[in-house]
């Protein structure tokens, strides 16, 4: 599923993170690629461990980390949590750059902050349970 920011909500992600350095990257980035979120996520990849996005790959690197993170946060209270209380409000500095911190914090997923910035604002704008739900078994009887 491609999801991408317009310009009016970088800009307004740029104004409320400007202060957070390691969001930076992230945000420019966005900007150049027209709010491409997996664009973005693919040229931070490369930048931060030198390894290109391979279109002949099933998957993308993107696409798995999503998967992985799945896992990692549907189940997460803690994070679940903090979504929530961004989500009631969207213009808190403070809670955007806590969830940030706290997916790069997460334990056995060592993130560059710039990639977390891209995955924070993905599952914003997608809603965490819309991006939770991925996670749930197909029913083969359906």
């Amino acid at each position: 599923m491609e999801t991408q920011l317009t310009t009016t909500e970088i800009n307004a992600k740029q104004q409320q993170l400007q202060d957070y350095q390691p969001a930076q990257p992230a945000l420019a980035l966005l900007a150049q690629n027209q709010g491409r979120l997996d664009t973005t996520f693919d040229q931070l990849w490369a930048e931060k461990t030198g390894q290109m996005y391979d279109p002949s790959q099933p998957k993308s690197v993107w696409q798995i980390t999503l998967n992985v993170l799945r896992q990692e946060l549907c189940g997460d209270e803690s994070f679940r949590t903090k979504v929530k209380e961004y989500t009631k409000n969207p213009g808190s500095t403070p809670l955007l750059t806590g969830l940030i911190v706290s997916l790069v914090g997460l334990a056995g997923l060592p993130i560059d902050p710039a990639i977390a910035t891209v995955i924070v604002l993905y599952i914003i704008k997608v809603g965490l349970n819309v991006f939770c739900e991925y996670t749930q078994p197909v029913d083969e009887a359906k």
